[in-house]
């Protein structure tokens, strides 16, 4: 047997970096949410966003900051590491990374090598949601501002969040939000209600570019658990939901007043709000990030309501988390078999159509 020696000066060969670019089995050119800022604390913070190993981490000043996750020595990834004021230090050798990916430090040498350094990704922290953006090109700076969600600055709402990791593709959580007719079927130990005038109430669906928007009434119903839970109803009540879908995110406003006290479409209704924000980034082709927040307007017990409002909330996405890893497994058992439409599947199609445009463009 041969042992190959290498000279002191002569290093063995290590793996090299992939030329291979999956994120093109998304659409690009767009702002994807990465975190809740509520998620960088103390420790880096590694997640695969559309197929790539992404570390996130805040330093001294309050920056965000996003770098591939591989230490370019010997490819431990940075999540593995330290943040200190100005970056993250690798746990391996201790080589320290800045906010732009380049090496600032290699303890006992002191040249640093001019290719010391990592991808760096744009990102940007606004309504306490933290987004990335994936270019069509790798090096792409971004064209257009994340989008604001002012929701989260309304002193009327207090809010709570949370991630969910679903081992299913992100368009089937878009296909379940945009089509809330399975409340009645799904959720009936809190925000469910009957099943009939969920499957029954009229359906407005319209779209305005890559955006589409659903909106359903269902008046004379009865309270469904969450919302006896948390606001002092004495009857019926008339409910409503609208569902606004964008590529990255989807917005929903839920809630009801007193049965023909008020409009449910009036800009200004009262009673009771669940308003959500859900941000569904891809992982990789099969699995996703489901980052959200519920939002809602307790009148009183302030504390004690919000929590019963996000455990109930938490509790109602677990039940669609097990129905939706469900579904993706049996797809893949029955592949090949085609699914049928019903009408409660007008706004989850067209949002299909728009990502696929996307995709495409």
């Amino acid at each position: 047997m041969t042992v190959q020696q290498f000279s002191p000066s002569e290093a063995p060969p290590i793996p090299t970096e992939s030329t291979a670019d999956t994120r093109h089995n998304f659409p690009l050119d767009m702002w994807y949410v990465a975190a809740l800022s509520s998620e960088l604390t103390n420790k880096p913070l590694g997640r695969t966003l559309l197929n790539e190993p992404v570390v996130l981490f805040r330093t001294a000043d309050g920056a965000v900051n996003a770098l591939e996750d591989r230490c370019c020595h010997r490819f431990l990834p940075l999540s593995a590491g330290t943040l200190e004021d100005n970056g993250v230090r690798c746990g391996y050798h201790g080589l320290l990374f800045n906010g732009d990916g380049k090496v600032i430090e290699i303890p006992g040498q002191d040249k640093i090598p001019s290719r010391a350094r990592v991808q760096r990704y744009s990102v940007k922290e606004q309504d306490a949601l933290i987004w990335i953006w994936f270019g069509s090109d790798v090096n792409s700076e971004p064209t257009c501002e994340p989008p604001h969600y002012p929701v989260h600055n309304n002193p009327a709402y207090h809010y709570s969040g949370d991630v969910f990791h679903y081992n299913a593709p992100y368009q089937l959580v878009h296909d379940n939000l945009l089509d809330l007719s399975h409340l009645g079927y799904v959720h009936l130990k809190t925000i469910g209600g009957n099943a009939s005038i969920h499957m029954n109430a009229q359906m407005d669906v319209t779209q305005d570019g890559n955006s589409v928007k659903v909106v359903r009434h269902m008046l004379n119903s009865t309270p469904p658990p969450t919302y006896s839970a948390a606001y002092p109803f004495s009857g019926k009540i008339d409910r409503w939901q609208e569902i606004v879908f964008h590529p990255s995110h989807l917005e929903i406003w839920t809630g009801a007043v007193e049965q023909g006290s008020e409009p449910v479409d009036s800009p200004d209704r009262g009673g009771f709000h669940m308003r959500g924000f859900h941000g569904l980034t891809p992982e990789t082709d099969e699995s996703c990030f489901y980052l959200w927040t519920m939002a809602s307007n307790p009148t009183q017990n302030v504390e004690d309501t919000m929590k019963k409002v996000f455990d109930q909330t938490a509790f109602t996405f677990d039940e669609d988390k097990v129905v939706i890893e469900a579904q993706y497994e049996n797809m893949k058992r029955f592949n090949g078999k085609k699914m049928i439409d019903i009408h409660v599947d007008v706004g989850a199609n067209r949002a299909r159509r728009i990502i696929e445009s996307l995709k495409q463009a």
